[in-house]
């Protein structure tokens, strides 16, 4: 007899009773049942309850834990991180030192330690916060994301998702419908972040120029265009996809605005053309993060259209990257003659500019969009948009599972990168974009652009700085600073247009990002000066080239830049005048040190 058989006879000669023994009529494990089953009455009184009830202890336990987050959010002025330390509490590599224990640990004492964990955390919802486009979560994504945590709804398929689909579905005519596309055949996928965004752009291109590809792997060397202002992304996605980063071909980009050249790339595109290389996907940058430059989508479609792959390709793919920009949108059809929300006329120009931009996007065939970005919502809640879901999901599909059954309309699993797909990205932005409406996003985002102004006036009154990206119509504002002495406004208009004065660019770089760095060091240490905290600012290493290096084969030859990315709703005008005051401490102090 093997030993599968005999193990086999054991269970079926095994009394029922042998378990019913070891609990008791409520359900509990009585003093001498075997010790799993005394854990596992622990357990159960310990996880989330799946009958209605006034003792849940998730309830319970939220209701501690929520006491418990409070004491780690800073008294009103206090730093603009968590906690009561701003420092690192661990050395690497050596935390990873560590064991499971052998018993099972004290709940109350596990979420302590999860609390401990986010000591010295970023505090986005602090004013004092301004580092990057990295926003607090509104309330409603928060609570819907939650949801999901504890429901466990999987978007993998109908049956594990139900219901909680129509979040995706419904988000996929939502912006469809703003975008301009046909909302019933558009279609979304929730992913993992904007880098999970650009790699589906990149996919959907392989699959549709070069089909064979699914199932003998990339043989052709076709290309991902993109501008030299498109993020960094690209490496991931063309690297991981076995296309290889050696096939992004870059654009260059206007000195002035950051947008795509449209006459090197109708140069790229002859050549390519000539050549019969077939292009996969093309990426228009919708909102960069620190220039929040927009490529001319419409104009490149018509070159994509003017300039096909040669025969026996399929056609080339337009992805917008508007992870961070796609939120301009929303004023694609404000009223501005009518101004209902009242904003300044100062601002109305840019609003109307950046609206119309973003209106092309009906030009692409697929959008990457971040709602964890400029949209106020929890980690990871990015999408995919797709302007054909037949075409696309076709195009994927795989075949089927012997384990799952389609019990409803849609099931993405047949065509997704991902398999297990948690709602909870799903939820957040769909909840987003239910609580906010256009009028909700225009505020805030409007709003934001008010502050922004504000600041560039203080800029224009302090003679040793000066921003540096005037006619950048985003949220951020970048700004260098100067020696006392220096006419910020004259030295910066020669270091970026005379190469003669290279080594003063180069100079003034590095005392950028000293200023930057020191900041920083305040800011961790929870520094104080005239009896108040510091901001969390950035720096930027190069946000543009000089324009003499338009090529940028001179990799020095850039400009350097702190920035102020104010994306929340507590911002004052004393904060903004506060970080003016800090960065001529900071500047003040690192020449000092210098002496």
């Amino acid at each position: 007899m093997s030993n599968v058989t005999r193990a086999a006879a054991a269970i079926r000669h095994a009394s029922p009773k042998d378990y019913e023994g070891h609990w008791q009529a409520n359900g509990t494990a009585h003093g001498q049942a075997p010790k799993w089953a005394k854990y596992r009455t622990v357990m159960a009184s310990e996880f989330p309850s799946p009958f209605r009830s006034t003792k849940d202890p998730l309830a319970l336990q939220i209701e501690k834990f929520v006491e418990k987050l409070d004491q780690l959010r800073p008294e009103k002025g206090g730093p603009a991180y968590l906690g009561d330390s701003g420092a690192l509490a661990y050395t690497y590599p050596e935390v990873k030192n560590v064991e499971i224990s052998q018993e099972m640990g004290d709940l109350d004492a596990v979420l302590d330690d999860v609390v401990k964990l986010f000591n010295g955390a970023p505090n986005w919802g602090s004013p004092l916060t301004m580092c990057n486009v990295s926003p607090q979560s509104n309330t409603a994504a928060i609570v819907a994301s939650m949801l999901s945590q504890v429901f466990a709804a999987n978007m993998l398929e109908g049956e594990y998702a139900w219901n909680v689909h129509r979040a995706e579905l419904e988000t996929a005519g939502m912006m469809g419908n703003l975008i301009g596309w046909n909302p019933i055949n558009t279609g979304v996928i929730y992913t993992y972040g904007g880098g999970g965004c650009f790699t589906y752009g990149v996919k959907y291109g392989l699959t549709r120029v070069l089909p064979g590809s699914r199932f003998q792997g990339v043989r052709t060397d076709a290309k991902v265009i993109c501008s030299q202002q498109a993020h960094y992304v690209q490496q991931n996605a063309t690297d991981w996809l076995g296309l290889g980063m050696d096939n992004i071909v870059h654009v260059r980009t206007d000195v002035t605005t950051n947008q795509m050249d449209l006459a090197h790339l109708e140069e790229i595109l002859k050549d390519l053309t000539f050549r019969k290389i077939p292009v996969a996907t093309v990426i228009c940058t919708m909102g960069t993060t620190d220039a929040s430059a927009f490529d001319p989508i419409g104009k490149v479609r018509a070159l994509l259209d003017r300039y096909p792959n040669p025969p026996g390709f399929g056609k080339a793919v337009l992805y917008a990257d508007a992870v961070v920009g796609w939120s301009w949108i929303y004023f694609k059809d404000y009223d501005f003659d009518r101004n209902p929300l009242e904003f300044s006329e100062r601002i109305l120009p840019i609003l109307k500019q950046n609206g119309q931009a973003m209106s092309e996007l009906n030009h692409a065939d697929a959008v990457g969009i971040d709602f964890h970005k400029v949209g106020w919502a929890p980690y990871v809640s990015s999408c995919f948009l797709y302007r054909d879901a037949t075409e696309f999901e076709t195009i994927h599909r795989r075949g089927g599972y012997a384990y799952l059954q389609a019990r409803t309309p849609y099931n993405p699993m047949y065509y997704t990168l991902e398999v297990s797909r948690t709602a909870s990205g799903s939820l957040a932005g769909w909840a987003t974009l239910k609580y906010f409406g256009k009028e909700g996003m225009q505020a805030i985002l409007g709003g934001i652009l008010e502050t922004k102004y504000y600041l560039y006036d203080l800029l224009s009154l302090q003679p040793d700085m000066v921003c540096v990206n005037p006619g950048d119509s985003g949220l951020i504002t970048l700004f260098r600073v100067y020696p006392k002495g220096i006419d910020a406004k004259v030295q910066f208009e020669k270091e970026l247009n005379e190469p003669a004065l290279r080594a003063d660019l180069l100079r003034h770089n590095q005392l950028t990002e000293a200023v930057g760095n020191k900041l920083f060091e305040w800011f961790r240490a929870g520094k104080k000066i005239e009896g108040k905290h510091t901001p969390y600012t950035s720096f930027s290493t190069g946000f543009r080239n000089a324009s003499y290096n338009r090529d940028g084969t001179d990799t020095e030859a850039v400009v350097y830049a702190l920035k102020s990315f104010p994306m929340n709703v507590f911002v004052t005008p004393e904060i903004m005048q506060w970080v003016l005051r800090c960065v001529h401490a900071a500047r003040d102090e690192v020449l000092k040190a210098r002496e």
